[in-house]
């Protein structure tokens, strides 16, 4: 189990100084289009998709390969993922002389894949048949840490990774406040948690009447499950979503310790929602988003949340997507 402290402000802040020297400054668009279809008062989308490796991942990657020792550094770190977290940590691995292995499931987009290897990492395939991938892919990376000596880094389950993705809510917040705005509601998707629990965290500093929802995939809302029980719980292995990002069955312990701090309120989408979510962020703001990044905008559009007369903050978190896949998605919306 991974330690469970909930990150100061002090050292949210501290990560996103750091951070912000090797990553994008995303930035917040806002949509009268969407708006008006919503019956909002204003709605801004953070375009996380256009950050350093497409997604916010490289955020709290780049926070956490800064946390190691110079002996740890030269080793190398190994890491199981899908694919945003496998590409954020193999491009900060890079940029800092970290060696990266990354155990991927073998069904991960190609594209993902890809992609990490182009950042320079070792990608090593596993084949989880009938078993939840995320367990086989964090066993042979575990089995890889013991055997290489190589350091073992979690993609959510981790303070620093928590400290780090934080960062998109605290620029968020700045540039919401340089357009005069203060976001009523957020709409973040949720995998494994470690993105909400560094954005509720900033929230519940800096603006602590914005109410936080995580966005879910229907059948792998892990978080949502965990909130109603009290405690961090797995959800049934489920059929696969279009939001390979987003498809851990349960949250992190460390993520968790910050959303039960901050109260955040859970909610789902279906995959059509989602496809028809990538539609109209193509046609409306010109981003190219994955499924997974997609996910906020869905609950949106769908009318999960009232947002009658509110500002809305949409976190679109990802466009790793190629551009094939992209194309049977929006062409079944």
């Amino acid at each position: 189990m991974m330690s469970t402290t909930v990150p100061s402000l002090d050292r949210l802040r501290q990560a996103y100084a750091e951070t912000s020297k090797a990553t994008q400054l995303t930035p917040l668009l806002e949509s009268a289009v969407l708006a008006r279809e919503t019956g909002a008062a204003r709605v801004f989308v953070k375009a996380e998709s256009l950050q350093w490796s497409g997604s916010f991942k490289a955020r709290g990657a780049y926070w956490r390969l800064k946390q190691l020792s110079a002996d740890e550094a030269k080793r190398g770190v190994v890491a199981f993922s899908s694919g945003n977290f496998a590409q954020g940590l193999a491009a900060a691995g890079q940029s800092l002389s970290v060696p990266v292995t990354i155990v991927m499931p073998i069904d991960a987009p190609a594209a993902k894949r890809e992609a990490t290897k182009a950042y320079g990492a070792r990608v090593v395939l596993t084949d989880h048949g009938d078993r939840a991938r995320e367990e086989v892919a964090a066993a042979k990376a575990r089995d890889i840490s013991e055997t290489e000596g190589l350091v073992l880094l979690h993609p959510f389950d981790d303070p620093e990774i928590v400290a780090g993705q934080a960062g998109a809510g605290l620029e968020a917040l700045d540039q919401l406040a340089a357009k005069g705005a203060v976001a009523d509601i957020v709409l973040c998707p949720v995998g494994g948690g470690g993105l909400i629990g560094g954005v509720s965290l900033a929230f519940h500093h800096l603006s602590p009447s914005t109410q936080v929802f995580a966005v879910e995939p229907e059948g792998f809302n892990g978080l949502g499950t965990s909130l109603a029980n009290g405690a961090v719980s797995a959800v049934p292995l489920a059929e696969k979503s279009i939001c390979d990002g987003l498809m851990a069955r349960r949250p992190g312990e460390a993520p968790f310790a910050a959303v039960t701090t901050t109260n955040v309120h859970a909610l789902t989408v279906d995959d059509a929602s989602v496809r028809r979510a990538m539609t109209v962020a193509f046609e409306r703001l010109k981003l190219v988003l994955e499924p997974s990044g997609a996910s906020s905008l869905a609950a949106l559009l769908e009318g999960k949340v009232d947002v009658a007369g509110k500002t809305v903050l949409v976190v679109a978190t990802g466009g790793n997507v190629s551009l094939a896949d992209f194309l049977v998605h929006v062409n079944n919306a």
